[in-house]
């Protein structure tokens, strides 16, 4: 098993066993809370208030901005508030300003992007924004209203496939797992159309924003569309069962679609991204997302060297 795999699969066992152990020791902060609870109301009325002040005034603080709404965000809100981290998100209104915003200083850092889409944007823009670390990865498949299977593509089926070099390389990929074609292994992780090589039913391949893609589900213009399931509005019942193949987001070539959050190299070293980190980490995160997400979007956390390693060897890659 290679290093990367290891990474991912490693890091989804390692937050089930931490979530039983969080189960087994809360008896035993019960208990500690218990006995400790005199000490701290005798400290309160011996004068305590200053500490509490204090307190107050050591809260950490972080704005981050992010390309869409996310239900479980308001989880990672409540988190950091109980850890003392002040933390606000602003959703903009595309995949670009979250990063030229950061990279301006207007926000702290934000929470919406894959270390390939990251790695395009430093490449191209001269930027160095830097993973702070992991949050989720987000299964990708081949969905459609119409087909049955991907037995049933015609000749010319039209395919709609995302619009910006990261996605649309991700989604060629897939269509090239799935038998549908096949691309020079020459182009990495970023094919584009012209890379496809062999191409047997002559597919047309429609380039659209990726976030309006699931809008575009229904159309009849479209035999079939590649896109993240968590794209989808709950409300059109679409789920990872539905689609007519389905990437393994845990595997060896997944790392690079691993979402973070990002911030510039200059405030890295804030204490506050730590905070922030653990608040990602709460139970109560991972359980909002299960439940806005149905399992198609997985929390990891993969070390922090190894997302900016893999982040330098795409961005190398990106401007050669």
């Amino acid at each position: 098993m290679s290093e990367q795999q290891s990474d991912l699969r490693a890091s989804v066992e390692s937050a089930g066993k931490k979530r039983r152990n969080i189960v087994i020791g809360a008896a035993g902060v019960a208990v500690v809370a218990l006995v400790a609870g005199g000490a701290v109301i005798a400290a309160n009325l011996g004068g305590g208030g200053d500490a509490g002040a204090s307190a107050a005034e050591e809260r950490l603080s972080l704005r981050l901005a992010v390309g869409e709404d996310n239900a479980y965000t308001d989880a990672v809100v409540a988190s950091a508030a109980d850890l003392g981290l002040d933390l606000e998100y602003v959703n903009v209104a595309d995949w670009v300003l979250p990063n030229t915003e950061v990279a301006s200083g207007e926000f702290d850092g934000n929470a919406f992007q894959h270390i390939t889409y990251l790695s395009t944007f430093n490449a191209e823009n001269g930027k160095d924004l830097t993973p702070q670390f992991s949050t989720i990865i987000v299964q990708w498949g081949v969905f459609s209203s119409t087909l049955e299977s991907l037995d049933d593509l015609g000749r010319g089926a039209r395919i709609a496939l995302p619009d910006d070099p990261s996605n649309l390389g991700r989604a060629l990929l897939i269509l090239e797992s799935a038998g549908v074609i096949e691309v020079d292994d020459a182009a990495g992780i970023k094919p584009t159309v012209d890379d496809v090589t062999d191409n047997p039913l002559g597919v047309e391949f429609v380039q659209i924003a990726a976030l309006t893609i699931p809008q575009q589900f229904d159309d009849p213009s479209l035999d079939a569309v590649v896109v993240g399931t968590s794209y989808f509005d709950p409300k059109q019942g679409v789920t990872a069962d539905d689609a007519l193949f389905i990437d393994d987001a845990l595997a060896e070539t997944s790392l690079p679609y691993v979402n973070v959050v990002a911030s510039r190299a200059d405030n890295a070293d804030d204490p506050a991204w730590a905070v922030l980190e653990e608040a990602y980490r709460d139970e109560r995160v991972r359980d909002a997302i299960e439940e806005e997400f149905f399992g198609t979007t997985i929390p990891v956390d993969v070390p922090v060297d190894t997302l900016r390693e893999r982040l330098a060897e795409l961005e190398a890659s990106a401007s050669a």
